[in-house]
């Protein structure tokens, strides 16, 4: 039935994890600013938290804009002036022209191989058609999604206050001490990660700038927001590959130095989030080792996606928690080590 229902809870889980996070910020606009309505709180909060993500965008669009046009042009001129002897000796290029010139499509199509790899590709590609034009369909979840955001914030406080009242009477004190717990590592690890994360992204869009790769601070700011899951601002360095070539084509510099410079960059700023960053600000927050991170992101991302991944070190840290407390009869406050 899950599985069934997925396209329909994420949202809604979606949007609770926001809720979650924008509620303090309601709280604070309503105590604090003295906006006694609630509804007008929540409408307020979420004004603000929208404006700010309007401005961060409208400041840099202009900035990534040139650079993707510069990259463009880069890639253009590349092309335009390529120069086969610098990569291919004479013989190679005779080989491949004299290859294309007798290439013969209804002799490769005539291979089991090719065959069987055509046929696995249309139905894809028909999929990938079909599902660029769902583009209004997820327009409406987006939109539902906005209105659950909207709601649960508005109904926070009485979900924070009620929702024992359904637990039954002999599982409540267990469940509200785990509820405790768990809001207690969910917001430790949130505010901690997201702190990394900011610093982490802004390091490396720094580092890209200095050693000059097209669209740098688009593209450190984005491995910046991956790096919100641990472990993730690996999916960066395919595409930072890609802009290195496209740096080389540009500045006519050897690919291994732009490649050389990326991953000095790479290995800095991962050697100051790992001895500085994330020891000063995350602390002993998971106490989580490499391998048991990995096993957990695995884990939870298999059960619930994206979801999973982003809850998967705090659940797993309170999990481990109460295994060694309940199950080995540790002392609750010892820490965690893999």
């Amino acid at each position: 039935m899950i599985q069934r229902l997925y396209g329909v809870l994420v949202p809604f889980f979606v949007s609770l994890l926001l809720a979650y996070i924008l509620a303090p910020l309601v709280d604070f606009v309503q105590v604090k600013c003295r906006v006694k309505n609630r509804v007008l709180s929540v409408m307020v909060t979420l004004l603000v938290v929208f404006g700010v993500l309007v401005g961060v965008i409208a400041l840099l669009t202009p900035i990534v804009g040139h650079e993707v046009k510069a990259a463009g042009e880069g890639i253009e001129n590349y092309i335009a002036n390529f120069d086969a002897d610098r990569y291919l000796t004479k013989e190679t290029q005779q080989r491949v022209y004299a290859w294309a010139q007798n290439f013969n499509v209804e002799e490769a199509l005539s291979y089991p191989e090719v065959r069987d790899a055509v046929q696995t590709m249309i139905p894809r590609l028909t999929s990938w058609i079909s599902g660029g034009l769902s583009w209004l369909a997820e327009l409406v979840v987006v939109f539902v999604g906005l209105l659950y955001l909207f709601f649960l914030l508005i109904e926070f406080p009485d979900i924070r206050k009620n929702w024992s009242k359904y637990v039954p009477k002999r599982f409540r004190s267990q469940a509200v001490t785990v509820m405790r717990d768990i809001n207690q590592n969910m917001n430790a690890y949130f505010r901690g990660q997201a702190t990394v994360a900011a610093i982490v992204g802004v390091l490396f869009a720094i580092g890209f700038c200095i050693i000059g790769l097209p669209m740098g601070i688009a593209m450190g700011l984005i491995i910046g927001v991956l790096n919100l899951v641990p472990y993730m601002q690996g999916l960066g360095i395919p595409p930072c590959i890609i802009l290195c070539l496209v740096q080389s084509a540009q500045t006519g510099r050897p690919v291994w130095v732009t490649l050389l410079c990326m991953a000095l960059v790479f290995i800095v700023v991962q050697t100051i989030q790992d001895t500085v960053l994330t020891p000063k600000i995350m602390g002993k927050v998971t106490g989580l080792g490499p391998v048991a991170i990995l096993i957990s992101l695995s884990i939870w991302g298999a059960l619930f996606g994206v979801i999973g991944m982003i809850v998967a070190l705090p659940l797993t840290t309170l999990g481990i928690s109460y295994y060694k407390h309940y199950v080995l009869k540790q002392p609750k406050e010892a820490k965690i080590r893999s």
